[in-house]
C-alpha cells in the first residue's frame, strides 16, 4: 500500500542545514500495523508529517498504491486527505455541538456523500467497535472510552486506506492507554485497518506486528513480532531502544 523511497528531509538554509531524514526507504502492506520508534530529534514525526502531507520531503518519494503524492494538484491532494488517510489523536478531537452518529459520518458529509449511505456506513462501523448504542448521544453523555471509539469510527468511517497516529497515548493514563491500543488493535484485526504509529513507548509499540527504529534520520533496526507473544516483544523492543543510546530512559 505504502512505499517510502530513500526519502530526505531538510530544514534551515545552506548556511545552516539540518537533515532530520536520511534516505528513508521501507514499505506498509495493506492490513499491517507498523510502529515507528525512536528517541526525541530522530526524524519519527517528521517521518510521519510526510506521510500525511502536512510536509514535503526534500528527496526521495513517498507511493500510495502506486500513486507519488507530490505529484498530486492541490485539489487532488485535499481530496487524498480526505479519502485515503485517517487520524488519530490524542485528545479525540469530537466537536460537542454533533451526536457521536454526526461525529463519525462528518468525513463521509464533508465529501457529500448521501445521507443514507453515510447512515448505513456509521452504523456499521459503529456496530463493529461496539458503539451503536450511542450513536444519539453527545461527547459529554459518554465515557472516555467510548469516545477513543467513536474517534477511531470516525478515522476508518470513509474507508480511510491508512490509519496515521502521533503519540496517540501520550497523554492518557496507563487505563486509557490500554483501551486505546486495544481498539487500534481490534480495528487491525478484525477489520483490516492499516496502521501507522509513531511512539516512544515501547509497550505501545508492542501492540504492532512490525516496529521500525530511526536514529539520527536513518532506520537503525527493525523487528518483527511473528507469532511470539505481546510480552516477549516488548522485552524485544527495549533491547533495541538500549542499543539505541545506550540508555532506554532516553526513548521511554
Amino acid at each position: 500500500m505504502l512505499q517510502v523511497q530513500n526519502i530526505e528531509k531538510y530544514y534551515g538554509n545552506k548556511n545552516n542545514v539540518t537533515k532530520a531524514l536520511d534516505r528513508v526507504s521501507f514499505d506498509v502492506a495493506d492490513g499491517e500495523f507498523l510502529a515507528i520508534m525512536g528517541a526525541s530529534g530522530s526524524g519519527k514525526t517528521t517521518l510521519l508529517n510526510c506521510i500525511s502531507t502536512i510536509d514535503t520531503v526534500s528527496a526521495g518519494e513517498i507511493r500510495m498504491d502506486g500513486v507519488n503524492i507530490a505529484d498530486l494538484s492541490d485539489d487532488a491532494l485535499a481530496k487524498f486527505r480526505r479519502e485515503r488517510l485517517g487520524f488519530v489523536f490524542q485528545d479525540f478531537n469530537l466537536l460537542d455541538t454533533l451526536t457521536v452518529e454526526e461525529n463519525i459520518g462528518l468525513a463521509l458529509s464533508l465529501n457529500h456523500t448521501d445521507a443514507k449511505t453515510v447512515q448505513e456506513r456509521v452504523r456499521e462501523v459503529a456496530g463493529k467497535l461496539s458503539i451503536a448504542d450511542i450513536l444519539a448521544k453527545f461527547p459529554y453523555q459518554i465515557s472516555g472510552g467510548q469516545k477513543q471509539r467513536t474517534a477511531c469510527a470516525r478515522a476508518i468511517a470513509a474507508g480511510q486506506s491508512l490509519l496515521l497516529a502521533d503519540e496517540p497515548t501520550g497523554a492518557l493514563d496507563s487505563k486509557a492507554s490500554k483501551n486505546l491500543l486495544e481498539i487500534m488493535s481490534e480495528m487491525n484485526r478484525d477489520m483490516g485497518a492499516t496502521i501507522l504509529m509513531v511512539t516512544h513507548d515501547a509497550y505501545s509499540a508492542s501492540y504492532a506486528g512490525r516496529v521500525l527504529f530511526l536514529k539520527d534520520g536513518r532506520v537503525f533496526n527493525e523487528l518483527l513480532r511473528g507469532d511470539r507473544g505481546r510480552s516477549v516483544f516488548y522485552h524485544e523492543i527495549l533491547d533495541v531502544l538500549a542499543a539505541l543510546g545506550g540508555d532506554v530512559s532516553d526513548v521511554l
